[in-house]
């Protein structure tokens, strides 16, 4: 059984998993700090640092972030500190491959005289001069002259990482997306997502306690299908009910209703970029401003959905419940905030479930059954394109001809927005994805999707409609 894809994941998860025991219970994390840092960090295991004492200030550091972090730093992601000072410094480093060489073409080459010779003829970097240019690299014969980068820093596709004064990372939040690539790829954990998942409990608990308060509704991103391989879907489902969800619904209803609305803005507009993926977003607007004007004026799949939930029920609480790190910070946006109270990721739902004993395996399976193939497809990379291809089909538009492209991972969204901003891009809709492969590639997730393609497959392949707008009318009504 695959849960975890390292240790990093695996003690992010227990932390939440402690703090989400102390919530349900009603007690706050920090008066119950040494009952979360013995089931954390247990006494006589071998500690993960230089000693049990940093390890527990870590786990200190990790329950402010599980509680909704700190009042000072209200971004999503955030660095700990004192758990990032073990990577060496980054830009360009002599290596042990330097031969003392006689001709010392590394030293010709820089034009700062950064490359100081020692008493044996090996090169040295001074980092006071060093403009990082990597001339030195290029003339160096023996390839001894590396550019290293922090896993951080060449996770982030936006350059929002560099080191801070004190040798840790620092995060530039004018640049950051929230995709949250440099959490998943430290190997210290020291960058993580903050977490809702105490209010998501706290909701519940108040739910079940007064009666008179609205539902809470869970939206789950149709991703959910490559998640929880030890267990089936329709448990999974069942299990999400079990924690204290009055309803559980498929995103993937929502995506109908955006690639409804999106299909008649495109063919109003004549060219049109996505607005599902909010990191996608926020990189148009940091990055490519004049192409605002472009994005469709649609909700995410996940708004959409939480907008008309909220309709008929205002006094519902939305969770979302997805891949994505991004979703928590698109629900503070005020064209949302109002539609979707809070959105975890599929690490807090695991640790959900553990924290109250919940064994997905043992449930019974309750039917899950109520997007289409297309509304489904949104979570991976050209399925968006798929749906308004899909619609435009059902809606029987004529006289349009149209041309996507469908790009995943930030490096395909650069080009392809480029182009665009330079009228030379071909297409007419820009589908964008920041994780690779679409949602199913999310940081949030618990295992990366290319270990379970087939259960994603079989998932979209499941669904008991193609056509998009009969079904959507069915489900809205319904719900």
């Amino acid at each position: 059984m695959r849960i975890f894809d390292n240790k990093v994941q695996e003690t992010k998860y227990k932390v939440l998993r402690e703090v989400a025991v102390q919530a349900w219970k009603g007690n706050h994390a920090f008066s119950e700090f040494n009952t979360i840092a013995n089931n954390v960090i247990p006494k006589g295991e071998p500690p993960q640092t230089c000693c049990i004492y940093k390890d527990r200030a870590v786990v200190a550091e990790r329950i402010v972030k599980a509680t909704g972090g700190s009042k000072e730093n209200n971004n999503i992601v955030q660095v700990i500190d004192i758990a990032c000072d073990e990577c060496p410094e980054a830009g360009y480093v002599v290596t042990d491959l330097c031969r003392g060489c006689l001709a010392h073409s590394c030293r010709q080459a820089c034009p700062r005289d950064a490359i100081v010779i020692d008493e044996h003829q090996h090169a040295h970097i001074d980092k006071s001069k060093c403009i990082e240019c990597g001339k030195c690299a290029k003339a160096c014969q023996y390839s001894a002259i590396h550019n290293f980068q922090r896993p951080c820093e060449r996770a982030c596709k936006v350059n929002a990482i560099s080191m801070g004064p004190g040798g840790e990372a620092t995060i530039d939040y004018d640049k950051c997306i929230n995709c949250g690539a440099c959490v998943y790829h430290c190997p210290f954990g020291a960058t993580v997502d903050v977490s809702s998942i105490v209010d998501v409990i706290d909701a519940i608990r108040s739910a079940e306690k007064n009666t008179d308060t609205g539902k809470v509704v869970a939206i789950v991103a149709p991703s959910i299908a490559s998640q929880f391989t030890y267990a089936s879907l329709g448990q999974v489902i069942t299990g999400i009910k079990e924690l204290g969800f009055d309803e559980v619904l498929e995103a993937a209803v929502g995506a109908e209703m955006v690639a409804y609305k999106e299909g008649l803005e495109l063919v109003e507009k004549g060219f049109l970029t996505t607005s599902c993926c909010p990191a996608f977003v926020k990189y148009i607007e940091t990055k490519h401003p004049k192409m605002v004007e472009h994005i469709s004026h649609n909700l995410s799949p996940m708004a959409e959905l939480g907008k008309h939930v909220k309709n008929m029920n205002p006094d519902a609480v939305v969770v979302f419940i997805g891949p994505c790190i991004a979703k928590k910070a698109e629900v503070r946006l005020e064209r949302v905030k109002n539609y979707v109270d809070y959105a975890i990721t599929f690490e807090e739902l695991q640790a959900l479930f553990d924290s109250k004993d919940i064994v997905l395996k043992d449930l019974k399976w309750t039917d899950w059954n109520q997007a289409s193939y297309y509304g489904r497809g949104f979570a991976r990379a050209g399925g968006v394109t798929a749906a308004v291809e899909q619609m435009l089909k059902e809606l029987k538009v004529e006289d349009f001809e149209f041309k996507p492209v469908s790009c995943d991972g930030i490096d395909k969204c650069k080009v392809a927005l480029l182009k665009a901003s330079k009228g030379v891009l071909p297409n007419n809709f820009i589908e964008g994805m920041a994780c690779t492969g679409g949602c199913i590639g999310g940081s949030g997730n618990l295992v990366r999707y290319e270990y379970a393609p087939e259960e994603m497959t079989d998932h979209i392949e499941g669904a008991t409609s193609i056509e998009m707008i009969p079904n959507m009318k069915k489900h809205i009504n319904r719900y």
